[in-house]
């Protein structure tokens, strides 16, 4: 659970780093304000300030879309190891394996 922890992480990092500089290159937000913006949005809440340049109404909503997938995906790939450890308990392989062989 440990790597995928940390993918998620890596790709939330990545993510709000580019989030921020589009935000200051687009919006000219001071990187808190940047920082605050992309962390709602890819915390699925939606952006803090009003949008001001045409600019930066379409990076924010290319990159609110980008963050609805981004929040899909880190969900995933943290739910992963423990769905699949529940169905190990589950014997679920058993029953597929059996179910090819045309025993039931």
């Amino acid at each position: 659970m440990a790597s995928h922890l940390a993918a998620a992480m890596g790709l939330i990092a990545v993510s709000l780093v580019g989030g921020m500089l589009g935000y200051e290159h687009y919006e000219h937000l001071a990187w808190r304000d940047a920082f605050v913006n992309t962390a709602m949005l890819l915390g699925g809440m939606g952006p803090v300030d009003a949008l001001h340049t045409n600019g930066g109404k379409v990076f924010a909503g290319i990159f609110a879309l980008y963050a609805g997938g981004v929040f899909l995906v880190v969900g995933g790939v943290l739910l992963t190891p423990l769905i699949h450890r529940i169905l190990h308990r589950l014997h679920w392989e058993d029953e597929i394996r059996r179910a090819d062989r045309g025993i039931v």
